[in-house]
């Protein structure tokens, strides 16, 4: 078996297990192991994948719930697998569930992208890329052969798509056409690289002088997206030689931890004046200036924004 192969299907592993028992730890595989091996055994065929996708394996394993947790207990009977082979094995589009009918036809498509950014103590961007993945939610009756087409494909690197995604439309016009599962799946993931700017700033001054540090860290919008800018938090390690620190933000809650770890919490930042953050850090006696530059962690959140947007057909 090819590495990769063994390492996809490790992952397709989690996430059907994480699907059918909504939710992965510990204690959670314990409880359900029977179903566990139930899933592995129809996943693995002499010790090669063979089935993998969510809505035949729903077929043949039920998902567990209160009722079948008390009819095993009752019975004996733990097993949840059935008697006949789905139909779907043999179908050319065997991710999808065969005779599905809906009184309304509908599907949803949404993009969420996470942003990665690095920007050194003088503001310049170092770094910068989003990691994205559309993600669709289908209830439509039938077969249906979708197609989905965004706005500006040529940013996009590293796509990586569900089977259910023909190769040769994206391949020579960027389209993709496509069977939809049923329900609630990821259809692609993508990279864009190299972007120029990030929709907020960070200004961190530290100046230290006979044991005592000064902090002020100032956040403001430096692109508006034209959405709401939410969730804003602002994170970093307080370095070891610090032995107390007194922060105080004009917007916004501080807290620090007992690992001197900071948080500052944002939400929102208002129209009248830009959030801040300042205080005081003393240092461990013998040290006059702080040695360590601490590193911020930055996280926000935009919602209805996207560099792509999608058009469905």
């Amino acid at each position: 078996m090819p590495p990769l192969m063994g390492i996809e299907f490790l992952c397709r592993v989690a996430d059907v297990l994480s699907d059918y028992l909504e939710g992965l730890n510990e204690d959670v595989i314990k409880d359900n192991f029977v179903i566990v091996y139930e899933l592995l055994d129809e996943m693995i065929d002499n010790g090669f994948p063979l089935t993998t996708e969510p809505n035949i394996l729903r077929e043949m394993i039920a998902p567990p719930n209160i009722v079948s947790k008390m009819l095993s207990v009752v019975t004996g009977n733990s097993s949840n697998v059935s008697d006949t082979l789905p139909g779907a094995t043999a179908s050319c589009v065997p991710w999808r569930t065969t005779d599905i009918k809906y009184a309304n036809n509908e599907v949803y498509v949404d993009l969420v992208e996470e942003m990665d950014a690095i920007i050194n103590r003088d503001g310049v961007l170092v770094k910068c890329e989003v990691y994205g993945e559309v993600q669709v939610n289908s209830h439509i009756t039938g077969v249906p052969d979708l197609t989905l087409s965004f706005t500006n494909p040529s940013i996009m690197d590293d796509v990586r798509f569900h089977p259910c995604v023909r190769f040769r439309p994206w391949e020579s016009h960027h389209i993709l056409s496509f069977v939809p599962p049923d329900g609630l799946f990821k259809l692609m993931s993508y990279r864009v690289k190299k972007l120029k700017s990030t929709p907020i700033y960070v200004k961190p001054q530290i100046t230290s002088d006979d044991g005592t540090c000064r902090v002020n860290v100032m956040v403001g919008i430096r692109n508006d997206p034209g959405k709401m800018i939410d969730s804003i938090t602002v994170q970093f390690q307080l370095p070891s030689c610090v032995l107390s620190a007194d922060l105080t933000a004009n917007h916004g809650a501080v807290t620090i931890f007992s690992n001197k770890m900071c948080t500052w919490s944002i939400d929102r930042i208002p129209k009248d004046r830009a959030p801040a953050l300042s205080g005081t850090l003393m240092l461990e006696a013998g040290l006059k200036r702080l040695n360590v530059f601490p590193t911020f962690q930055v996280g926000f959140r935009i919602q209805g924004v996207a560099p792509l947007w999608p058009a469905i057909r």
